[in-house]
């Protein structure tokens, strides 16, 4: 014998490619991907995209027009307003904010009632795999970069590199992360690299975007074995290739930059956490 749904409420279908729970409301104008899940009393309006397995949890709110990737998750009474972008993989924390207006008002200024038509709405965008925490602000337009963290509780009124760490009122860096979440330490080499204490990665500056970038990525290579010539992977001249990550690191810093290790030897004693604080964000 099954049970009838509420009065009102329509049960997913189980053949559906993504589960609503009863007492969400789902805006038929709105596109979820095969997968997702959106939970009890959570709102989707009309032109909102949700890609593949991604999570609305329970009360938040996913405003008309807003992006979602793949694997985002959107915890309970997090407010997600237009037109705000998520890259795939973004966490957005519980009871967060995502603003969507410059200078918010009831009214005109003859006190007549202020319709969609008497302001433009502005978005958060929110890059790959980026994380807000718990409580946390962000007012648009702003830009939190791949990977960054933003502290619960923080305000964020100003664009967040890739890979910082954020917090406070307005939020500043305090560090820098990896993706695994955990703060990076400086190198032991004391160029300008970083390592991440949990999967061992290894990062460095990114001076186009002010924050920082895997040093796989910035190479362009993987980790090259013993084995190979010098002539396989020189980058330049007769200088061999970087036989691993850390290598890669040190020999990208150092051109980019000019600087040797030992200019920065007293970093490889320093935490992350003395990293040019009081940086706004």
């Amino acid at each position: 014998m099954h049970d009838d749904p509420p009065r009102g409420e329509a049960p997913t279908p189980p053949s559906a490619a993504y589960r609503v729970a009863p007492g969400a409301d789902v805006s038929d104008d709105a596109t979820i991907g095969e997968g997702s899940a959106v939970w009890h009393l959570a709102q989707v309006r009309e032109g909102a995209v949700l890609g593949r397995d991604c999570i609305v949890g329970r009360g938040a709110y996913i405003g008309s027009g807003v992006h979602m990737g793949d694997a985002c998750k959107v915890q309970n009474y997090a407010l997600v307003y237009e037109p705000a972008q998520l890259a795939d993989g973004v966490f957005v924390g519980p009871a967060a904010v995502f603003t969507n207006d410059h200078y918010p008002r009831a009214v005109n200024p003859d006190l007549t009632p202020k319709s969609a038509h008497d302001w433009e709405p502005v978005g958060v965008t929110c890059q790959e795999g980026a994380s807000i925490g718990a409580r946390a602000v962000c007012v648009a337009p702003v830009t939190i970069g791949a990977w960054a963290l933003v502290a619960a509780g923080s305000t964020v009124i100003r664009d967040v590199p890739p890979h910082a760490l954020v917090a406070g009122v307005p939020a500043r860096r305090i560090a820098w992360v990896g993706r695994a979440g955990e703060p990076l330490e400086p190198a032991s080499d004391g160029t300008d690299a970083w390592v991440c204490p949990a999967t061992g990665d290894w990062y460095v500056p990114d001076e186009t975007t002010g924050g920082l970038r895997r040093a796989t990525e910035a190479t362009g290579a993987t980790t090259r074995g013993a084995e190979e010539t010098p002539e396989e992977g020189a980058d330049h001249g007769d200088a061999p290739a970087p036989s691993s990550p850390r290598a890669a690191a040190s020999a990208l810093v150092e051109r980019l930059t000019g600087r040797g290790s030992d200019r920065h030897a007293d970093r490889r004693t320093a935490g992350p956490l003395n990293d040019t604080p009081g940086e706004d964000a």
